[in-house]
């Protein structure tokens, strides 16, 4: 696996989750996870009507260094692209597939991957809600 890199992006298109299962999908492995993100229509009680998301521009750097490090540690395929720019409810904002030979360790690898990409990339996401507030979701820290 040391000469597999991982599929990384940061786009201000429309997602495409079935580009990041092609991008792991291998003969070997019998499970392939995929996560998909998407903008829901509440957060704490309120109507979120839609989402901004910005981006630092090295972050999609760091997403690949996140990906590669996460291939790196657990010897598996992983991908991850993320969008920014004005999403609307239902939209796709992050979709993240890894592949394994069994679920139990895809669905791991998985959740600890999107938790990172959470984490660890500058990604910004300004909430925006139906009375015409809004508000920065995690912008400090």
């Amino acid at each position: 696996m040391s000469e597999y890199t991982p599929l990384t992006r940061i786009s201000d298109q429309p997602l495409d989750p079935d580009e990041v299962e092609e991008a792991v999908t291998g003969p070997q492995h019998g499970a392939v996870v995929v996560f998909t993100g998407k903008v829901r229509d509440h957060d704490a009680g309120q109507a979120v009507s839609a989402l901004e998301y910005s981006a630092h521009p090295e972050a999609g750097k760091f997403l690949a260094r996140v990906c590669a490090e996460m291939t790196a540690e657990s010897g598996l395929p992983v991908a991850a692209v993320h969008r920014i720019g004005s999403l609307t409810v239902g939209d796709p904002a992050i979709a993240v597939a890894v592949a394994a030979p069994h679920r139990r360790e895809a669905f791991t690898i998985c959740a600890e991957l999107v938790d990172r990409i959470k984490h660890e990339v500058p990604i910004w996401k300004r909430q925006l809600f139906a009375d015409g507030m809004s508000e920065w979701v995690n912008a400090c820290g």
